[in-house]
């Protein structure tokens, strides 16, 4: 890879993404994507920083004129929502709403569609580029056991239907693109902070461990993979 777009680039896995980026030699550039990327910029002079409401499909649309068709190898979607100050994941029916819903589905559906709407055409075409969208276990519906979190288990199984609709419309213009969902495991963020009692020791990882964990997921994928959601380790998870 030469030349990636990561989008979600202020938030844990988005900077860890273009650290681990940067540290490969091959990468001549990285277009970080975010709210506030300009700190990014200060890391490496390969950093072009690119402001983006990715709630908003005029912001996008604006924000990837900076990127030229066909000319990425790669994009990598690492924007998320679990919860916020009014938001945290519901543990009983009764404590659902549309608001919580409407909200994470926005974030964790609606933008990776639109983002992947306008940043599509910039990659390179039969290049076996590849198109990434972090994702979730818990948005498989074959592996929930445990039920709960509706808001956010329902926006990741969304997001994982997204990308098999893409997978298929995308290949059918280039059959060397791969278009994959990545579940990066637990990883010490401000998204899982309150939920890390229960991980199993080894498994809380810090976001550069889980970033580097799910480039090497990544290259080791390709068309053949395309549709499917693998984790850190590379284990293929079920819809």
């Amino acid at each position: 890879m030469q030349r990636v777009a990561v989008v979600g680039a202020g938030g844990a896995m988005g900077e860890a993404f273009c650290r681990a980026l940067l540290d490969k030699p091959s990468i001549q550039q990285v277009f970080a994507l975010g709210r506030h990327p300009a700190l990014l910029a200060e890391i490496s002079e390969k950093v072009t920083p690119v402001t983006v409401n990715i709630r908003d499909d005029a912001s996008i649309q604006a924000a990837v004129e900076h990127i030229d068709d066909n000319s990425l190898d790669a994009v990598i979607i690492a924007s998320g929502m679990l919860h916020d100050d009014a938001v945290s994941p519901e543990k009983r029916l009764s404590a659902c709403s549309s608001e919580a819903m409407h909200q994470l589905f926005d974030v964790n559906a609606v933008a990776p569609l639109l983002l992947s709407k306008h940043l599509a055409p910039k990659l390179k075409r039969q290049a076996n580029a590849k198109l990434a969208i972090l994702s979730a276990r818990v948005g498989s519906i074959s592996d929930n056991r445990a039920g709960g979190w509706y808001a956010y288990r329902a926006s990741k199984a969304a997001v994982n239907m997204l990308i098999k609709c893409m997978s298929i419309e995308l290949g059918r213009h280039d059959q060397s693109l791969t278009v994959v969902g990545l579940h990066p495991g637990t990883v010490d963020s401000h998204l899982s902070a309150p939920f890390q009692a229960n991980v199993k020791p080894g498994k809380l990882f810090s976001p550069a461990q889980s970033a580097g964990y799910l480039l090497s997921v990544l290259d080791g994928l390709d068309s053949r993979h395309t549709g499917r959601l693998f984790a850190w380790d590379g284990e293929e998870i079920a819809p």
